[in-house]
């Protein structure tokens, strides 16, 4: 099930808000079961088979987490975060990347089966969810959880279920226990969850269409100027897509009295690569600075190990976003660029004149997408090319798709940047009362206009799931 749909908005929602909010506050287990049980209802919807998986996951880290903490010896609590780590690794491993593991090897000339095996949906995401409470539990930053519906609530809590924000159990742990909803929260998540739709409906699925188009062109039929306008389009579309998720995210857990923490922050106004991902999918970022980056020594060692440390955080961040090389690429691709950033150019670059590092910054991202998009490596490299100059000539699609979608794309490049917060901010400062009635009900007249316009976009649209459900 897509947040972005008939069946989410009208059905699912509306009975779980009455089944929810019926029950008194003071029943708050009551309130966790309800949860508990649409959440599962909700992963078991896409494909009921794979509930066995998460389900499995769920078991295995509630186990686990009871031996991890500081009550038994190092030895058992050694033994039981290793078990979790191998044996939830080896679940994704087995379904995200067995496949891709041996056609690997076949190309090397042997003949292994392919194993048939579908992802199941979200994985990626519930299994960093399952290590982060073995791991905060291991460290002493939470205390396991004895009661096993909290922590499959944490792991399946739908809102961040399939794709993300990754939430830190450290992070919501108390609210599994105590959370206050209330109506400003309710009202404050209820627009942001509408902010969010519109952003998919209106802006990622419409750029997603340029994008869709330009990439499924034949390589001798890509002119320069179509080759810039799909890149952008798909480095907008993925931005509005994935960003649209997370706005729902914390805005359905805030409705529930739940406070996850941001996603995003404006990546596209970063003026280098390393502010990009102080500012992309920070949920993730993080999750690798904490869990890997640290512990393997950080920056707190040699020069070389270091590097290391960098080389293999970017491995696995490409990696755990696909089983392709590509997706392997488009890690190692930012690794390089991190690495010339901290040791080589960084100096020179913070010196430079603003405009010149943004520029700098938003080509090599839009490059960076390409790979990300691209199937192959062959389809990549001639893409790039066709960019700076190697394309055939314009045919005028490129001044077509202008024409046909140039409100959306201007309203994209206005939405990528931080106006919002300006506009915002001027107001606040305002003496005038209309400035603060404004304030007040422009926001909430603005959801409810953008809300009508994705119902009718969604009544008259197909199925469109989000970028990042496979990963």
């Amino acid at each position: 099930m897509v947040f972005s749909s008939i069946g989410f908005l009208f059905i699912f929602l509306p009975a779980l808000l009455i089944l929810y909010f019926i029950i008194p506050r003071r029943f708050r287990e009551a309130r966790n079961v309800v949860l508990l049980g649409f959440s599962l209802f909700f992963y078991a919807y896409g494909g009921p088979r794979f509930l066995l998986v998460m389900l499995a996951s769920i078991f295995l880290n509630y186990v686990c987490g009871l031996f991890v903490s500081n009550r038994y010896g190092e030895k058992t609590r050694r033994f039981f975060l290793l078990a979790a780590i191998v044996l939830g690794l080896g679940l994704l491993g087995w379904f995200k990347y067995a496949r891709f593991f041996a056609e690997t090897i076949n190309a090397l000339g042997t003949s292994l089966p392919l194993p048939a095996v579908t992802l199941p949906i979200g994985i990626s995401f519930f299994t960093f969810h399952g290590l982060s409470y073995i791991i905060d539990v291991y460290r002493g930053t939470a205390q396991p959880m004895k009661n096993p519906l909290k922590v499959a609530l944490y792991i399946s809590l739908f809102p961040q279920l399939v794709a993300g924000p990754i939430v830190r159990y450290s992070t919501i742990s108390d609210h599994l226990t105590v959370r206050h909803e209330n109506l400003a929260d309710f009202s404050e998540g209820a627009m942001r969850f509408v902010f969010g739709l519109a952003k998919k409906m209106l802006l990622a699925n419409t750029l997603g269409v340029i994008a869709d188009t330009v990439f499924a062109r034949p390589d001798g039929g890509l002119s320069t100027g179509l080759a810039w306008l799909g890149a952008l389009a798909y480095t907008g579309q993925i931005y509005f897509d994935f960003s649209a998720y997370s706005d729902m995210a914390l805005g359905l857990g805030r409705m529930f009295g739940f406070h996850f923490l941001e996603n995003f922050n404006y990546p596209y106004i970063a003026a280098s690569i390393t502010d990009f991902w102080r500012r992309w999918h920070i949920s993730l970022t993080t999750w690798f600075r904490d869990y890997v980056y640290i512990p393997l020594g950080g920056n707190r060692c040699g020069r070389w190990k270091n590097v290391r440390n960098i080389v293999i955080v970017w491995l696995l961040t490409g990696f755990w976003h696909g089983a392709a090389w590509t997706f392997i690429a488009w890690g190692l691709y930012f690794c390089v660029l991190l690495l010339g950033e901290k040791f080589l150019w960084g100096k020179l670059l913070e010196k430079s004149p603003s405009p010149l590092r943004h520029i700098y910054t938003l080509l090599l991202v839009v490059i960076g997408w390409v790979f990300f998009r691209a199937d192959t490596f062959g389809q990549a490299f001639h893409f790039i090319a066709v960019m700076f100059g190697g394309g055939a000539p314009e045919s005028g699609q490129t001044l077509y798709l202008l024409y046909e979608y140039w409100p959306e794309l201007l309203v994209s490049v206005i939405a990528a940047m931080p106006v919002k917060n300006a506009v915002q901010k001027r107001l606040e400062k305002a003496p005038s009362i209309s400035g603060r009635l404004l304030l007040a009900a422009g926001p909430r007249l603005l959801a409810l206009f953008l809300f009508a316009l994705s119902y009718l976009k969604l009544v008259v649209g197909s199925f469109n799931p989000f970028i990042y459900f496979r990963f």
